[in-house]
């Protein structure tokens, strides 16, 4: 087989399985492990797949991963609520993270024209600050995820080891009392995973259709919120256990 079609064979097989072992691999296609790990690292450079230790998993979108225009309409009302509460714990000087959320994005056009530094994975907001010559945008950079239009993979990882961010705001797919906090897609997940590490103060910024809900890619407990700014559609019932974890709530109004 060409190495063309070999390496073809390869993100079928990593899409179809989510994730694949360079035995496996190796095994299937009649090459050595060696063979394999250097298809494994063009393809990655190529923005196909992702190594992992030992293997590869799959980058392809999940179904739920809706398109970054698809995602602004969903419950516009109550993201656009929470992202002008959010906004008020911005201040100058900041060094924020903001995700490749949609609320992330309506936060970033309250942003004014002020002393910032925005990091951001997410093409949309770098090109949403663009016009605010007072604010520094550094992206990450990485492999693009045309649906999200957002950096991610080992390289956005691996870039985000340089820097450091006062304030993270970000959202995700569901938070649960037991599961935690979660997002529909692992390399999305990755990302928020490695910047709550990083960040001194976590804001999650989520609507109330998102409360009590497991998405398939963990991102951590709920004890790393530091604060929970939340449309007002969240009873104090749905709110109970995370006032138990000493979290900060705050009702966007």
């Amino acid at each position: 087989m060409l190495v063309g079609a070999r390496q073809n064979k390869i993100i079928s097989t990593v899409n179809e399985h989510e994730t694949v072992r360079v035995s496996e691999l190796s095994k299937l296609f009649g090459v050595t492990e060696e063979t394999i790990r250097r298809d494994l690292e063009k393809l990655e450079a190529k923005g196909k797949l992702m190594r992992t230790h030992g293997g590869a998993i799959s980058i392809k979108e999940e179904e739920d991963d809706l398109p970054y225009f698809q995602r602004e309409v969903i419950n516009k009302k109550e993201k656009m609520s929470v992202a002008k509460a959010a906004a008020k714990y911005i201040e100058e000087h900041d060094i924020i993270f903001l995700d490749a959320s949609s609320t992330a994005l309506y936060l970033a056009r309250l942003i004014p024209n002020m002393s910032l530094t925005v990091l951001t994975n997410s093409i949309q907001i770098c090109a949403e600050l663009a016009k605010n010559t007072q604010i520094r945008v550094i992206c990450t950079g990485g492999a693009l995820s045309p649906n999200s239009m957002s950096f991610v993979g080992s390289l956005t990882v691996q870039n985000l080891e340089s820097y450091y961010v006062d304030k993270l705001f970000f959202s995700c797919k569901g938070i649960h009392e037991t599961w935690g906090v979660s997002d529909s897609n692992e390399l999305q997940a990755l990302v928020k995973q490695k910047m709550i590490h990083t960040a001194d103060k976590k804001y999650l910024l989520l609507d109330h259709t998102k409360l009590n809900k497991k998405a398939f890619a963990h991102i951590e407990k709920i004890d790393a919120i530091d604060v929970l700014i939340i449309d007002e559609g969240a009873t104090d019932t749905a709110l109970e256990p995370l006032k138990e974890r000493n979290i900060k709530i705050i009702k966007a109004r």
